[in-house]
């Protein structure tokens, strides 16, 4: 079957492209189902990292190997047991980059209503993860949250704070980020910290949450005096280490939390908000691709990432 699978290339570096030759996924049986990909969504984050050789990448004696966990399938088999979904039915499910999923009934997916567009279904990976994040970050109402990073995972974070009743505001150094954020109107505020301006422009101890999406090197520092008293700050995963100076969050009682992936319940609650247009992911879908566009879309992921925003691939 159809593929995109990370290789190896001879200098060391590594590459993706798509392959007709993958080995086919097993039989149906027992409570096993099984779709034909329609869609496929790039995660920036976690498929560059992986491009890079980085912390959560395969390492070299797997590869080639797929990896992707933004797919959206029309179901064509099922086994006995299934009793969730039947033939016909849409789902996103956190499968790779192939033709063919196959997956157990108690998985990572969810049905899309007729309601959900599918190729934005294709980003409720990404999506999922802001949902996670911003729910491990108990957001209250009224709190004021900064998020750190305007890219896509950024701006759902933005948009799932404020239906928390959290009070956003958004950094970056892309101006059109910023722009973008303010239009769809989830954060209050957009805040430009090129250059040097982050201390000028990011008020200290103004916020009782932080959610850290860019996992720039040396912010950690900067982040604690952004947050008040008690205030949580969110890191996600990508990053080797965490430093910071202890004596910055020692009065401040500051609490550092880790987010990693996310569950059906992040998926279940994304897709309702979706749904009923309290989350829109239309106008942070910036390409919807053939395969064939797969290998230069992943050297310019590997490159150029600033480049891409969210990108799916048609099957």
């Amino acid at each position: 079957m159809k593929a995109l699978v990370t290789h190896l290339r001879d200098d060391g570096s590594r590459e993706k492209l798509l392959v007709d030759n993958w080995e086919d996924p097993p039989p149906i049986a027992g409570d096993l189902i099984k779709t034909k990909t329609l869609y496929s969504g790039i995660t920036n984050g976690t498929e560059r990292n992986d491009l890079m050789g980085g912390n959560y990448a395969k390492p070299d004696e797997m590869l080639p190997a797929t990896w992707g966990y933004q797919n959206v399938g029309e179901v064509v088999e099922v086994g006995p047991d299934v009793t969730k979904v039947a033939v016909g039915d849409v789902v996103y499910s956190s499968a790779d980059h192939t033709e063919y999923a196959v997956f157990p009934q108690e998985w990572l997916y969810v049905k899309l209503p007729p309601t959900v567009d599918p190729t934005h279904a294709a980003l409720f990976g990404m999506a999922s993860v802001a949902m996670r994040t911003c729910r491990h970050a108990d957001i209250r109402m009224g709190e004021r949250v900064l998020v750190v990073g305007a890219g896509f995972i950024g701006q759902l974070a933005a948009q799932i704070a404020a239906n928390m009743g959290g009070r956003a505001a958004i950094c970056d150094l892309d101006p059109g980020r910023l722009t973008k954020a303010m239009e769809i109107g989830a954060a209050e505020e957009a805040i430009d910290v090129s250059g040097d301006a982050w201390d000028d422009r990011v008020p200290e101890a103004a916020f009782q949450v932080v959610i850290d999406v860019a996992g720039a090197p040396g912010l950690e520092d900067k982040m604690i005096r952004a947050a008040g008293h008690r205030g949580r700050i969110m890191l996600i995963a990508g990053r080797f280490e965490v430093k910071y100076t202890f004596n910055e969050g020692q009065g401040r009682e500051i609490t550092f939390k880790q987010n990693s992936h996310f569950d059906v319940t992040d998926l279940e609650n994304l897709c309702r908000l979706v749904a009923t247009e309290r989350i829109v992911i239309g106008p942070l879908l910036r390409d919807v691709l053939p395969l064939d566009r797969a290998k230069e879309t992943y050297d310019t992921l590997r490159d150029e990432p600033a480049k891409l925003g969210g990108t799916v691939f048609e099957w």
